[in-house]
């Protein structure tokens, strides 16, 4: 398995010349980096609050590229389909069930590269993470590519984004492939990886002292 710390030379260099800017933006602190996986070839699963999320977690994941799976009406933008695409996002139509992304982000992991995607489908500012619905896709991507997940929780005050506002990117531990092949169907699957991104973020807030 390939390891993705090679990243592409493009996003080594709008890394380098950006990560200092967006941390400020955004108000990033990352909380256990540790739990970052020294190599590819796994999922990372988030809440879904704001469009600066795939921002912030690209900024935390600092040993591995993370290619988020991204809806598809921002490709049919001029130069920003360009720019995303050199940044390794690829396409989804969340309106239904895109085979040929799913199918996509599969072969990716299997090899060796870190694919990044919400679970929730689409942003919920403001509301607990625990009351929006979540769909199938982690779970039916875990099962095809037998790989693990590193739960990501995006802590904000009461779940809203602001500029330089307090972002906190929590990297929780990888479940491993073994866990998630013991809880029977890709809805079971989704939903504990669900609840364990829940959970990160529940603690974190509570440790903190931060409102959800």
């Amino acid at each position: 398995m390939k390891n993705n710390q090679n990243k592409s030379k493009f996003y080594r260099v709008m890394y380098a010349l950006f990560a200092g800017i967006v941390k400020v933006l955004f108000g990033i602190k990352v909380i256990n980096a540790e739990n970052e996986p020294e190599a590819g070839g796994y999922l990372i699963c988030s809440n879904h609050v704001s469009a600066s999320d795939a921002v912030v977690i690209c900024y935390a994941f600092k040993k591995n590229q993370a290619h988020f799976m991204a809806k598809k009406e921002l490709f049919k933008i001029p130069l920003l389909s360009g720019l995303i695409r050199l940044l390794g996002a690829f396409p989804v139509d969340r309106g239904g069930s895109d085979v040929g992304a799913i199918k996509k982000a599969i072969s990716m992991i299997k090899d060796g590269t870190s694919v990044a995607m919400f679970p929730q489908g689409h942003r919920h500012p403001g509301v607990d993470p625990r009351n929006t619905p979540v769909k199938n896709g982690a779970g039916l991507i875990c099962t095809r590519a037998e790989c693990g997940v590193v739960p990501v929780y995006v802590l904000r005050k009461k779940n809203t984004f602001r500029l330089f506002k307090r972002t906190y990117v929590i990297i929780g531990e990888k479940i491993e492939k073994a866990t998630l092949e013991t809880l029977g169907d890709n809805a079971a699957i989704t939903e504990y990886i669900f609840d364990k991104i829940c959970t990160l973020g529940e603690n974190t807030a509570r440790e903190l002292g931060v409102k959800l």
